[in-house]
């Protein structure tokens, strides 16, 4: 039986996924085989030696510890396009009330109300106050056009919006997804010079962290509306606040609030409400626990964020799933030791990422735990699992 601890609910769609008999799923589960989780803060929980990998229903995990768990050979998954659509259609709310002021407008028709006032007959003067522009032959600026970028860079332009798009890691797969009526730059500023709303879709991390900086507010087009739905972080806040106050920026909607953000009056701050749909949940869930079976079960591993993908059909009698580091002579080492044996290689793959490495070999026969533990031995071979 594989143990799996839950963090936070997952969607009874992706729980189904793993058969009750050969899985235990609780959040009261120990000795963890596997984490399924969305949110919750995994930074500072203590792994038990038995947990192989962490699947986030998410995109985001920078609730989870990346370095701890590639030392430790724990491969961690994420669920990359499972919440674009929602996040989408948040995207397109975000810029239409950020230009038309709509959470002003619904809080000026009900403190009419509550003053005493007969609403019906102030309307067409009070509307005055919330006049905004149209997103029509408007210009907006997509940063990062992966999963949710593509798809809002699309969906702009059926609003007859000029899009522009800026992703240094464009992948050709992404590339496909994209219209072709997107402009692709290759430097930012020249999105942050057009652009009458921008909005980031990247990851946050050291590289991203305070990505649009006061620096970044310079270049860009008095006046733009800002939506920030992927990270707090990838927003420098204090130089946020002072080009909302110089009128560089005219409204900033975030779905990461602080105390100090909600104060401001043109900024209008969500609870996170990025993936909160329940056609969202059930996405992420079901493909994170189809990214923990497969891997516990297969050692296949298809996006994770830790260690390179590696997927293989199961031939032979037995596999090994390895996690080493990325050096050389590796596969030597490993097919050395397992011919010592007079194993047969049957299949094998092996790829890279950064400084981690992942390697699956199918046998045509068994091998004994004497040989497991002399490939446990080896330099730079961090976990070796036995799937039969």
């Amino acid at each position: 039986m594989y143990q799996i601890k839950t963090f936070n609910k997952i969607a009874p769609a992706g729980l189904e996924r793993l058969d009750p008999e050969r899985y235990t799923v609780g959040s009261d589960v120990a000795g963890e085989d596997g984490i399924l989780v969305r949110s919750a803060d995994l930074l500072g929980y203590q792994f038990p030696d038995s947990l192989l990998a962490i699947a986030r229903a998410g995109a985001g995990v920078n609730n989870i510890p990346l370095d701890r768990c590639s030392q430790k050979g724990i491969a961690v998954f994420s669920t990359p396009g499972a919440n674009a659509n929602a996040v989408k259609e948040l995207v397109l709310c975000a810029m239409l009330i950020s230009s038309r002021d709509v959470p002003g407008a619904i809080r000026w028709v009900r403190n009419q109300v509550e003053a005493g006032v007969d609403v019906a007959s102030v309307v067409e003067k009070g509307k005055a106050a919330f006049v905004g522009p149209e997103l029509y032959r408007k210009t907006l600026g997509v940063i990062g056009l992966g999963a949710i970028g593509a798809l809002v860079a699309n969906i702009a332009l059926s609003l007859g919006m000029d899009v522009y798009g800026y992703d240094p890691f464009l992948s050709v797969d992404a590339a496909l997804r994209l219209d072709r009526h997107v402009h692709v730059v290759k430097d930012v500023n020249e999105l942050y010079r057009r652009a009458d709303y921008i909005t980031p879709h990247i990851h946050y991390n050291e590289k991203t962290r305070h990505m649009i900086d006061a620096r970044a507010f310079a270049a860009m087009k008095p006046g733009v509306r800002l939506v920030n739905l992927a990270r707090g972080g990838v927003v420098d806040d204090e130089a946020l606040l002072a080009a909302l106050d110089a009128g560089q920026v005219t409204a900033y909607v975030t779905d990461f609030p602080t105390n100090a953000l909600t104060a401001h009056p043109h900024v209008i701050a969500l609870p996170h409400l990025g993936a909160s749909t329940p056609e969202s949940e059930q996405n992420c869930a079901v493909m994170a626990a189809e990214e923990l079976r497969d891997y516990l079960e297969n050692g296949n591993i298809r996006n994770s964020v830790n260690l390179p993908d590696v997927s293989l059909e199961r031939s032979g009698v037995m596999r090994l799933c390895i996690v080493h580091k990325n050096v050389p002579a590796m596969l030597a080492s490993i097919t050395a030791l397992l011919g010592r044996d007079g194993v047969n290689v049957e299949n094998l793959s092996n790829k890279s990422k950064g400084d981690y490495a992942y390697t699956l070999v199918d046998l045509s026969s068994a091998v004994g735990e004497n040989a497991v533990e002399d490939l446990r031995a080896l330099p730079n071979v961090i976990r070796v699992r036995c799937l039969a």
